[in-house]
């Protein structure tokens, strides 16, 4: 995520739609590198705990 510059109500609605499908299929959502703003907004909705969300790419996500 860090390349979102901002992230609104829409966007958190679309992270959660993801996140319930992924899960519905034995997946997860992991959410890497968020900017401050968007980082704050998942802290202000309470979507922080429910979402993994990692400071930076976990190293075994970014090798190719």
């Amino acid at each position: 995520m860090a390349g979102v510059e901002f992230c609104d109500s829409t966007g958190m609605n679309v992270l959660l739609s993801a996140l319930k499908r992924l899960k519905e299929a034995g997946g997860v959502l992991e959410v890497a590198s968020p900017r401050p703003a968007v980082r704050k907004i998942l802290q202000v909705t309470g979507l922080d705990s429910v979402f993994i969300v990692h400071d930076e790419l976990p190293a075994e996500l970014s090798q190719p």
